[in-house]
């Protein structure tokens, strides 16, 4: 019998040598693409070192790209401790048995996640400035906030509905055999096994909301990290380096956010393996394990008969 794999034949000579050819053809037009805009930046003289200077030395960090930075991941710590829960109660009402719980959840999930986020934000801002009394200087923040919880918050809900919906049947049947009521099934049975079905989902969804801060940025004034390109570039002209700097660090907080994700993602997998004791059988083929009554062997504890 030839290895092959369930999935797909094993290539071929021709097959291997065209996937070769395909790979080379690719890392060529690559390279050559590089080559380019490494070409174009420096005929533009935008590799020269004067550029590239005020990224070395710390004005620029502690003056523009930190308190960004701060702004930034202030926002968006915000929003996702607010939408986290919210959404999980949004998805949890919509699976409700009664429907004067499921059907207003089920109207502000799909009424907001049909909204782009920006126009939340852009409402949001305009309803603290005519309603509240939210200082001018700190609208922007709230506004912010208030959209990207109100936008995530309903897209975390479908997540939380699908993570528990996507379990088998049999827990909920399980839980109800044994007398477990709903809340206590929902608390102690289906949300536990669903938070791992659902935490890739999460995190993709916690990276958007760090993107999105920069919304807020661009339209309503918030001082996030987006928006300190603008202020390198007036200072020091090197828009096109300011642009790559605040890339790369959009890049290393997301691959942060996504790698703990992945580590804690791993420890709840591990942390779900069975600890249960393994039955072993004794010479006499009783069977005993931990915890489990096992009948005394005879003449064991007993007075000898007469």
């Amino acid at each position: 019998m030839t290895n092959l794999s369930v999935l797909y034949d094993a290539p071929g000579p021709r097959a291997r040598r065209r996937n070769t050819l395909l790979a080379v053809l690719f890392v060529a037009l690559l390279a050559l693409g590089a080559w380019w805009v490494w070409r174009a930046l420096d005929e533009n003289g935008e590799l020269e070192s004067a550029k590239w200077t005020p990224f070395v030395n710390s004005q620029a960090w502690t003056t523009y790209i930190l308190p960004g930075l701060q702004a930034t991941l202030t926002a968006a710590a915000l929003a996702m401790v607010i939408a986290l829960p919210l959404g999980a109660i949004l998805g949890i009402g919509r699976l409700s048995d009664h429907w004067w719980i499921s059907k207003p959840c089920s109207v502000i999930v799909e009424f907001f996640r049909a909204i782009p986020v920006l126009l939340l934000m852009l409402f949001a801002n305009e309803a603290y400035a005519l309603w509240t009394n939210v200082d001018r200087a700190d609208r922007p923040m709230y506004a912010v906030v208030t959209g990207l919880v109100l936008y995530n918050a309903s897209v975390l809900a479908e997540v939380v509905k699908a993570g528990i919906l996507s379990l088998p049947r049999g827990q909920r049947d399980a839980a109800q055999a044994i007398g477990m009521r709903k809340s206590q099934t929902m608390g102690y049975v289906l949300l536990p096994q669903a938070v791992t079905v659902m935490l890739p989902a999460i995190v993709s969804q916690l990276v958007v909301i760090v993107k999105d801060t920069a919304l807020g940025g661009a339209l309503l004034g918030y001082s996030e990290l987006m928006r300190s390109v603008g202020l390198v570039s007036a200072n020091y002209g090197n828009i096109i380096a300011s642009f790559i700097v605040v890339a790369l660090i959009y890049i290393l907080v997301n691959f942060l956010i996504t790698s703990f994700a992945s580590w804690l993602e791993g420890k709840l997998r591990r942390g779900k393996r069975s600890t249960g004791k393994v039955l072993t059988a004794d010479p006499a083929g009783a069977t005993a394990a931990a915890g489990v009554g096992a009948a005394p062997a005879a003449g064991a504890g007993d007075a000898p008969k007469p």
